[in-house]
Parts: structure tokens; sequence; C-alpha cells
């Protein structure tokens, strides 16, 4: 059996299901935007329920604001790394600072407009650390790494075949970039560079941001280089 990968978009990010022997999600999604889950899952061969685990690439308001709700439909398990666990069990919305001076503004704007956003909180149940994170017991053949920059807490799910699901490591959308680029808020610009170096090494091929179309790695060594 291959892998399926099955975009679905909750809000401003995309969401990601990741089927081969087992089927795990990638993010949780924007708040309030449930219906977007349900009528995705409705238009792919997979139940709800098939779902064991999801993964959280980091602990940012819209990307963990669905993450109870469809906790609660498939009877996922939530995975996210040790350093932003009490964001979303606390429902906290930390905002990074831009690198670029169009993400000055954005955070900016953005910081304004947070105090309207409800993020449901959720208990975790599987903590990621620094170490990798195997994903066969999930009957995925593929791992989650540290790769943090954008958050201390940041990961990667890396399969076996070099798609790279990079949460805001990257960005490929508007308002953030016109095209794909490096992201426009991070807390360590620096070691998001080295994170991205780490997962070139280990084999990325294929890089899925949370906002935007997938791309290849070759865009990012070339920023790198």
């Amino acid at each position: 059996m291959g892998v399926n990968i099955y975009p679905i978009k909750i809000g401003y990010d995309c969401c990601y299901l990741v089927q081969e022997q087992g089927i795990i999600m990638i993010d949780g999604g924007t708040p309030r935007r449930m219906k977007s889950f349900t009528k995705g899952v409705g238009r792919l061969p997979i139940e709800p329920e098939q779902i064991k685990l999801m993964v959280l690439t980091h602990g940012h308001w819209d990307h963990i604001g669905c993450a109870r709700e469809i906790k609660e439909m498939t009877g996922a398990k939530i995975a996210i790394h040790g350093n932003e666990k009490e964001w979303l069990e606390k429902a906290m919305k930390p905002m990074p600072p831009g690198v670029t001076r169009w993400g000055v503004i954005l955070a900016k704007a953005i910081t304004m407009i947070l105090p309207l956003v409800h993020i449901p909180a959720a208990a975790v149940d599987l903590v990621i650390g620094d170490e990798v994170f195997p994903l066969a017991e999930y009957g995925v053949s593929g791992r989650v790494i540290h790769t943090p920059g954008h958050t201390s807490g940041s990961v990667s799910v890396l399969l076996d075949t070099g798609d790279a699901f990079v949460g805001d490591m990257a960005m490929n959308m508007l308002p953030m970039t016109l095209r794909p680029d490096l992201p426009v808020f991070a807390e360590d610009f620096e070691r998001l560079k080295e994170s991205w170096r780490l997962l070139m090494d280990q084999g990325a091929r294929t890089v899925y941001p949370a906002h935007g179309k997938p791309f290849p790695i070759e865009v990012i060594k070339e920023m790198l280089s």
C-alpha cells in the first residue's frame, strides 16, 4: 500500500491526513471551523474514527483551534512538543515576532485581533521531546522531528518518501508571501535555518507548508545557500 496525502483546509490552516497502513492527521486548524473538517473528511474514502493520531506542528492558535473537537469526533490522540503542551491545555495565544518588515506589520495586526479568538482547551495525550518520535505504531512510515525556530516547540513530520510537513517553517500563501518562502514570523530565525538543514540531511524532498501549496525542497536549499 502506498502513501496517500489529503489536504484539508480548516480556516486559514491547511491540515493534512496521511494514510498508509494507518491514518494520522497533521495540525488542528483555525478555531470554529469544524464544519470544514467534517466536510473535508466526508469527501474522502476515510472514516473519522480511522484517524488515530493528530500531530500538532506547533501551538499557535490557527493550528490548534479545532483540536479538541476533532479529538472528540475521531478519538485520535493529540501529540505536541512539551514546550507548547501548556499552550493547548490552557488555550494560550502567544504571537511570534516578525522577522521581515512585512512580518512585523502583520504580527501587530494579528496581535490586535487575538483577544477575539477563542481556542477550546484540550488535554495532550503524547508529549513530543527533542528526540525523534517514530510513527510506525500508527501505521505510517515516517517520524516526527523537533525543528525549532518558528517556535521553540515546532516539529515536522517527515515521511520515508521525503514528504515533509513543516507547519510554519515555510509559507506559500498571501498575505504572508507571494511565493514559497521562509516564514515572516519566528522566535529564532537562525535556529529555524538549522532545522531546515536537519530536514534536508534527513532526506526531505517535498515541502508541505501549513499555509499554501507544496513545493520542492530545492526552493529552500537555494535560500540557504
